[in-house]
C-alpha cells in the first residue's frame, strides 16, 4: 500500500462492493471519497457542499472496532432530521480520512428526499 493511503470499502445504493485506495494527506472526507469514485448518481450525493445541512451523504458505518471522531451537534441535527437512519448512522462529509480509518466499510444510505 503507498504511504498517505488507505483502503475504504464502499457498497453503493445498488449493493455493489467498491474496494478503493483513499488519500490520508488531501483532508479529503467520505463523501469527497464517494464523489470521485462515482459511486453515486452527480446531484445525490454532497448536495450542500459538505456542510452537514443535507444528510445527501448518509451512510451507515459497517466496521465498528474502528474509532471514529465524535460526532457534531450539527450532524446529530441533521441525523434527527434525515430518513433511513440506523444506529451506525453518519455523515460522510463528516468523516475525514486518516489513516486510523484503514480498513473502513461504510454502505451508502438509500437516497431520499429532506422535508423542509
Amino acid at each position: 500500500m503507498e504511504e498517505n493511503t488507505i483502503k475504504v470499502t464502499i457498497i453503493d445504493r445498488a449493493g455493489e462492493t467498491h474496494n478503493v485506495d483513499a488519500p490520508t494527506d488531501m483532508n479529503m472526507n467520505v463523501m469527497e471519497l464517494v464523489r470521485v469514485y462515482e459511486l453515486a448518481p452527480e446531484g445525490t450525493i454532497g448536495i450542500c457542499g459538505g456542510m452537514a445541512m443535507c444528510a445527501s451523504c448518509q451512510c451507515y458505518i459497517e466496521s465498528p472496532e474502528l474509532e471514529l471522531p465524535e460526532m457534531s451537534l450539527e450532524e446529530e441535527d441533521m441525523l434527527d432530521q434525515a430518513f433511513h437512519v440506523k444506529d451506525n448512522s453518519r455523515l460522510g462529509c463528516q468523516i475525514y480520512l486518516k489513516d486510523e480509518l484503514d480498513g473502513l466499510i461504510i454502505e451508502l444510505a438509500p437516497e431520499s428526499e429532506i422535508s423542509e
